[in-house]
């Protein structure tokens, strides 16, 4: 008959959600594991790789609940942003309406998968009861001096009408949308992140089980740089352009400095300057291109202002221009240009005819004595820099920095990559942020009774002239809560990718009303265990969390400093070769999948056909030959029930052959797929042990009274250990045979250890027999048991064996002569 999955395992799915067997609580008497996967975005559907996502958490929740821990598995939504409120503008609905139908039909396609989730935990960030919290931790930032309001250049998306984070806009294009990202004056809300940076970049030195290809992608974003800060007095203008550089040693070299187009004093420049008319052409064109166009193009392009600055150590006039590989989100805006030395500002020189000074050389008393055909950039010692001349660029930007500082014009200084988070978004369906003006009393924060501040139901979804809560009259106008004058709100709502940053400690207590979470309730179960997500967060979600675990523990609510102990970045699930697309008729649909081969059959392929972090191609045979392994074990207990059913005891010591090699054979699989989920996570092999495990058994002789009890007992911790890969049948195998399938099977490491191998024997370091020996032999027996084989005699024949060197278990080499 076979594993009948489609009345099996729906019957399981409802069991599970009336019993509540994940539901959990802190017990100090228990150790603990918090097992978490991404939340999802509640798009409608559920895709191929939250199946991947979800079952790898799912694997691990299972085995170390079976292990005897007290296994925290939550589950919720990142349920705010662009895609619910576009939908509104389209169909008319509410993005709320929109987002819990989605969530409704969701949640059932994971119910469907049979993934065990404490569902009393779940949380949805669009609910007030969680963005009030989000609102709260705003003004304990606030209190701190951690957030701030600034009128900047922001990357702006003219498709979803709002400003992105620096994160959000990478390659130039809006990270939603794909749409090219425009440069835009704003006033915007600013979260301190740079006052963390020096412990987000250490942090990642205290996180062994994290990926290195996302430490080291955090590590460049972060982006430290050693250098010093400089002034360049400006001609006719009474401020100083501050630049920030790594090689003060090569200033005497600094024969013009560079703006970036949006630069603070571009617009003081330009009114002073003959070159007006090619400021603001060249101005135009460069808030056309984005960051990474700019910085991307091979052509160096530069505006001259017309306006010198002071070389502040050779005390020369140089130009000042403005170029397009220079960026306000870098340093200061502004670079010191030293053509010598930098291919970039070589290639800018070559092209403005800006004269070229070599200041650094290889070695003491070296001179250049032809015309540069390129820049030299490595440090060496300097030469035509005044009294620095002869000295190491090492000790000379020291120096430097100290008669920078006594002068007062510059100082030594660590800058880094990483830039505040501006997290204000001209959007409806985000946490409103808790700000009042008030013409009398300025800003003013919302008092912390009165929150949440709801989003107002009173609006006009347009897609047109801004966010939709600019048409919402009653939220608008609001009394200042300091001197009960007529205001207004703030209409910007948080970049959802606040929501995100802390979720996981919301599971905690979804529902408490009096804080985030519990104290208490936070040092019993932090840090996350293990976390499953794509790598695509890495520079961003993944960043943010550990800032906010670090805001949180400093306002007094954590004990830890880092949330995540393990991160296991999961690859893509792909189809015909390619991403699955809609464009490209390739995806595929998880529902039609469970009806096909049932949640198991699709959970079993997802972990068998590739590690976790590795890309796998879908293919339908994989869930079919899921489903015939399946439906072999099922069909094994059908054609021995009594074997399966009747636990007879034995005494394992005194088994022999057969008997013997399939419960070694059992032990050994217990130990390998034990260190496969626990340590490292290949839940593929672990898969193939099992079906070797099963084949073994399938294959032994069941006749004779000693090997029958042994072939029960294997199966039976055989669907023990398939239990956290197919639940649902496990389950049923269990009831139906009635043993219990909740605990892992107990290793009895003596017969994980086989009692035989094949010896190696290689003769002058070259392979000539390979001989069956038992475990431990001595290196002596092992020589005579070689000396003993036809291939080895013939070999040895005539020759002196000068050494015998031998890897106890392993190998035997023979050098001879």
């Amino acid at each position: 008959m076979g594993y009948n999955f489609t009345e099996i395992e729906p019957r399981w799915q409802k069991r599970w959600e009336a019993e509540d067997p994940y539901r959990v609580k802190r017990d100090p008497s228990r150790k603990k594991f918090y097992c978490l996967e991404m939340l999802p975005y509640p798009s409608g559907r559920i895709h191929m790789g939250h199946v991947r996502n979800y079952s790898i958490g799912d694997v691990i929740s299972r085995f170390m609940t079976m292990n005897g821990y007290n296994v925290m598995h939550p589950m919720g939504w990142d349920a705010m942003g662009m895609p619910a409120e576009n939908a509104a503008i389209k169909s008319g609905n509410h993005p709320r309406q929109h987002t819990y139908d989605h969530i409704e039909m969701m949640r059932t396609q994971l119910q469907n998968l049979g993934f065990s989730y404490d569902w009393d935990r779940e949380i949805a960030s669009c609910d007030p009861e969680y963005y009030k919290w989000n609102q709260w931790i705003f003004l304990k930032m606030m209190e701190k001096g951690l957030v701030y309001r600034s009128r900047r250049s922001v990357n702006w998306c003219p498709s979803c009408r709002t400003v992105l984070a620096n994160e959000q806009a990478e390659g130039g294009t809006c990270w939603r949308c794909d749409s090219e990202v425009e440069l835009k004056e704003l006033e915007q809300w600013f979260v301190r992140i740079t006052d963390y940076a020096e412990e987000l970049l250490n942090g990642l030195d205290n996180l062994p089980q994290w990926p290195e290809n996302v430490k080291a992608m955090q590590r460049h974003w972060i982006g430290r740089s050693e250098g010093s800060f400089v002034t360049f007095q400006l001609d006719g203008i009474d401020k100083g352009l501050e630049v920030f550089t790594t090689r003060i040693d090569t200033i005497f070299g600094s024969t013009f400095v560079c703006l970036a187009p949006n630069h603070p004093l571009v617009k003081e420049i330009r009114q002073m300057s003959p070159e007006r008319k090619a400021i603001d052409e060249f101005v135009g064109r460069m808030n056309h291109m984005s960051r990474e166009e700019r910085l991307a193009s091979t052509e160096k392009l530069g505006q001259f202002t017309g306006i010198y600055a002071l070389n502040p150590f050779t005390k020369k006039r140089i130009p000042v221009y403005l170029a397009n590989f220079v960026l306000m989100e870098y340093g200061t805006g502004a670079v010191m240009s030293v053509p010598a030395h930098d291919q970039r500002d070589f290639e800018f020189a070559k092209k403005y005819q800006l004269p070229i000074v070599p200041v650094i050389a290889p070695e003491p008393g070296f001179r250049y004595e032809e015309e540069l055909t390129e820049a030299v950039e490595a440090s060496g010692v300097l030469i035509d820099s005044g009294v620095f001349t002869g000295i190491a660029s090492d000790t000379a930007k020291i120096e430097m920095n100290e008669v920078a500082e006594a002068g007062e014009f510059g100082r030594g200084a660590i800058t880094y990559k990483l830039k505040d988070w501006g997290i204000s978004r001209q959007r409806y369906w985000g946490t409103p942020i808790p700000i009042i003006y008030c013409d009398k009393c300025g800003i003013v924060p919302v008092p912390e009774k009165d929150l949440p501040v709801r989003l107002p139901d009173d609006v006009t979804f347009t897609g047109e002239g801004g966010s939709p809560i600019l048409t919402s009259e009653s939220f608008l106008h609001t009394a200042c809560p300091k001197c009960g004058g007529n205001a207004r709100r703030e209409t910007d709502t948080m970049d959802t990718f606040v929501d995100s940053s802390w979720y996981y400690y919301r599971y905690l207590n979804p529902h408490l009303d009096t804080a985030p979470f519990d104290v208490d309730d936070a040092a019993y179960w932090t840090p996350v265990d293990l976390y499953v997500g794509g790598v695509e967060h890495a520079t961003m979600h993944l960043i943010y969390t550990r800032f906010f675990t670090k805001l949180l523990r400093d306002f007094g609510l954590l004990k830890i400093d880092e949330p995540v102990n393990k991160m296991v970045t999961q690859g893509m699930v792909i189809k015909d070769g390619r991403k699955m697309s809609k464009s490209l008729g390739n995806v595929v649909d998880p529902d039609d999948m469970i009806q096909k081969y049932g949640a198991d059959a699709v959970r079993v392929f997802m972990l068998f056909a590739s590690p976790p972090e590795k890309e796998i191609e879908w293919k339908d045979q994989g869930a079919e030959g899921a489903l015939r392994f399946l439906n072999r074990v099922w069909s094994f207990g059908e054609n021995n029930p009594e074997i399966v059913q009747k636990e007879e005891t034995f005494v394992a010591e005194e088994l022999e052959g057969e008997a013997r090699s399939l419960f070694q054979k059992l032990h050994q699989t217990i130990a390998k797929v034990e260190e496969d989920i626990e340590k490292r996570l290949h839940l593929n092999t672990a898969i193939a042990s099992l079906m070797e495990l099963y084949n073994q058994l399938s294959a032994t002789s069941l006749e004779g009274e000693t090997i029958r009890p042994v072939a029960g007992a294997v199966y039976r911790d055989m669907i023990r250990m398939m239990m956290p890969f197919a639940p649902h049948m496990a389950c049923e195998l269990g009831e139906v045979y009635g043993f219990d399938v909740s605990t892992w099977p107990k290793l009895n490491r003596k017969f994980a250890v086989p009692d035989s191998f094949t010896l190696v024997v290689q003769v002058n370091g070259k392979i000539k027999d390979k001989i069956e020996a038992w475990v431990g032999i001595e290196a002596d027996a092992a020589f005579e048991l070689a000396a003993g084989s036809e291939r080895i005699a013939a070999e040895l024949a005539g020759k002196t064996v000068l050494k015998k060197i031998y890897v106890p278990d392993r190998l035997l080499n023979l050098v001879v002569r």
